[in-house]
């Protein structure tokens, strides 16, 4: 089962179409191990590395991350639950700006983008179909709750092509 375009917003189009498997319980529980492995690869010397100026750093990433699929996973669950109300839209950039990852270890990080994935995946484990057909307002918009999970897995590969591919970690 996959989201129909009408189900987000076109501005996740990107991410959703990263996912290729028709089952988002499966593409979060299978995406645990990698994610594990491309965490601890990440040496600590490029934590505070950003590959342009005005670039996030490593650690900025990872924060971005933990904050977007907080947000994501949220989401889903008060759509899922039932909300009524348009949940409000958040700006990353505000979000980064107030986050004070100079303070943080990038392990520290790692292990709490980790903790949120393993949250994310239990809480789409326990969704039933229709509550994954459930449709709410997300930013003013509509949405459904398998909309975004595959907002959810697809933005963090998004993030982990671009550090592969421009920060070379």
């Amino acid at each position: 089962m996959r989201p129909l375009v009408s189900d987000y917003d076109s501005h996740f189009e990107d991410y959703v179409s990263l996912i290729k498997s028709d089952d988002i319980r499966q593409v979060l529980a299978d995406s645990l191990p990698d994610l594990e492995k491309f965490l601890q690869a990440i040496p600590e010397h490029k934590s505070d590395f950003a590959y342009a100026e005005g670039k996030w750093t490593v650690k900025e990433v990872l924060q971005h991350g933990i904050d977007s699929e907080r947000v994501f996973a949220y989401r889903a669950m008060c759509i899922a639950r039932g909300e009524q109300q348009s949940l409000p839209s958040f700006d990353d950039k505000l979000y980064a700006s107030n986050a004070s990852v100079q303070h943080r270890s990038l392990r520290d990080l790692s292990e709490e983008l980790l903790v949120q994935r393993r949250s994310s995946i239990l809480l789409f484990k326990y969704f039933t179909d229709d509550r994954l057909q459930a449709r709410g307002l997300a930013s003013g918009k509509p949405v459904t709750v398998l909309a975004m999970g595959y907002i959810l897995a697809g933005h963090w590969q998004h993030h982990q092509h671009i550090l592969r591919d421009r920060y070379l970690v």
